[in-house]
């Protein structure tokens, strides 16, 4: 019985384990000026800590300023930054949020606020949901007029999702890091090249030096020569 109910204890604290995990994420999709992206947001403050803390560089976090809310995050395609962010697609995150605060989605207008991920601070002594930002200059103010159009066509493309926040994020840096070791190891290949051809170049370039030498030298031979048969004939004469 002791064993059994050790067992036990050991299965429910994996599985509280893996619950921990695990998060219960909320996934959108829109299409902008051709281009397809994800918005997501965590079901309630936990899962808020936890996309706070395995959030991705090219997130872009967006929250009601000064009340309650869901935190927002859209997910940027590669090589893209705040400033590319088309209008349209920054109502479509605010309306979200906007509609995801208790307080603010009764208001005709809100405030909200955004900015990238790695801007997003969080200390020791902040609550859970509490964030900060290590530079204001990076925050962008917006306000928000309430339109019910573009936040329900957005809740029809809703996806609830169990997710291992912290595999997604190792992943993805994980890809990051061969992308990086491809493009570096591309970049000497690229430069043995160059060094490959830069050598061979100095060594035509030599070759031809000195042909254009051998050929002064055949010209002044012959010119020397010329001269001292003119004298002969000279003599002769």
């Amino acid at each position: 019985e002791y064993m059994l109910y050790m067992g036990s204890f050991k299965l429910s604290y994996y599985n509280e384990y893996k619950s921990y995990l695990s998060r219960m994420v909320f996934y959108f999709k829109t299409i902008v000026n051709g281009r397809e992206y994800m918005l997501y947001m965590g079901r309630d403050k936990m899962e808020n800590e936890e996309l706070l803390r395995w959030g991705h560089p090219e997130d872009v976090w967006f929250h009601v300023d000064k009340l309650s809310s869901a935190h927002v995050y859209l997910r940027l395609n590669k090589n893209e930054t705040v400033s590319d962010i088309p209008k349209e697609l920054v109502d479509q995150c605010c309306q979200l949020v906007k509609a995801n605060s208790i307080q603010g989605c009764k208001l005709s207008s809100t405030d909200v606020v955004y900015t990238p991920y790695p801007n997003l601070k969080k200390t020791g002594d902040m609550v859970a949901g509490q964030v900060g930002f290590h530079s204001n200059k990076k925050v962008i103010k917006v306000t928000v007029e309430k339109n019910n159009e573009v936040w329900k066509k957005l809740e029809k493309t809703r996806e609830e999702r169990t997710v291992d926040l912290k595999a997604e994020r190792e992943e993805r840096d994980r890809e990051e890091r061969e992308e990086l070791k491809k493009k570096q190891k591309l970049e000497r290949e690229m430069e043995k090249l160059r060094i490959e051809e830069e050598r061979k170049h100095m060594e035509m370039r030599s070759y031809n030096l000195l042909e254009t030498d051998n050929d002064q030298l055949t010209t002044n031979q012959f010119d020397n020569e010329s001269d001292a048969e003119r004298e002969l004939i000279d003599d002769f004469m």
